[in-house]
């Protein structure tokens, strides 16, 4: 595996370092665990990431030999990981664990971005709780610039579709949260019904869709982590 100069230290760790350590590429991999190949998707899981220095890490996982770059058969390149950046999996979710159990929540919350929430929540969407049609649920963050308040999850079967802007569909379930709000039951911080009770949360549309929300909602990998305490 070829690596780039860095801390000039025969130690594994510094040796490894210099692959991974760079800025964004630990998430650019974690993107790539999760099952996202397309450049364009990749883009959507590290959404502050500018173009060229996603393709740019990209390019540095291939020469490490992290990476593959394959076209498909409408070819469209897809990036996929190899034997060692597969061999990455639990060094990557034991670094999310360890921020799970031991970040303070505060600090947690303190990067909101709706774009990012709702393409994790769309990826971990369990639809087995909700009717065998397309059903298509709405999220309103009232205090977000107006560009970025209205998101929506179609979900037909399997497939589930993230837009951004109004599909057409009837809406089957609005639900109106504060952006913080949302993010902290993803992250396992609180759960559906605490929100609601608190007044964080509101329904508007099918009450049996509402009432499973903490059933079908795509909670975040390491949301079953216990926290500690220092």
């Amino acid at each position: 595996m070829e690596t780039r100069g860095g801390y000039g230290q025969f130690c594994p760790v510094a040796m490894a370092s210099e692959i991974l350590c760079s800025r964004w590429t630990t998430l650019v991999v974690r993107e790539l665990l999760l099952g996202t190949t397309r450049f364009n998707d990749l883009r959507r899981g590290v959404p502050r990431m500018s173009p060229a220095l996603l393709s740019k890490r990209l390019k540095e996982l291939e020469r490490a030999g992290v990476v593959v770059a394959v076209p498909n058969a409408s070819g469209i390149t897809e990036y996929h990981l190899t034997p060692a950046g597969e061999d990455l999996r639990p060094i990557v979710l034991g670094i999310g664990s360890w921020g799970q159990r031991w970040v303070e929540s505060q600090l947690t919350l303190r990067n909101l971005d709706p774009s990012l929430l709702m393409w994790d929540m769309r990826r971990n969407l369990n639809p087995q709780p909700l009717p065998p049609r397309r059903c298509t649920i709405q999220f309103l963050y009232p205090e977000l610039p107006e560009a970025k308040q209205n998101w929506w999850l179609v979900v037909d079967g399997t497939s589930v579709d993230l837009c951004g802007f109004d599909p057409g569909y009837d809406i089957d379930l609005l639900v109106t949260s504060s952006l913080r709000s949302m993010t902290a039951i993803w992250m396992g911080h609180t759960i559906v019904r605490r929100e609601v009770e608190a007044g964080n949360l509101e329904f508007d549309g099918d009450p049996n869709i509402a009432s499973a929300m903490q059933q079908w909602l795509g909670l975040s990998t390491f949301a079953a982590e216990k926290r500690r305490v220092s």
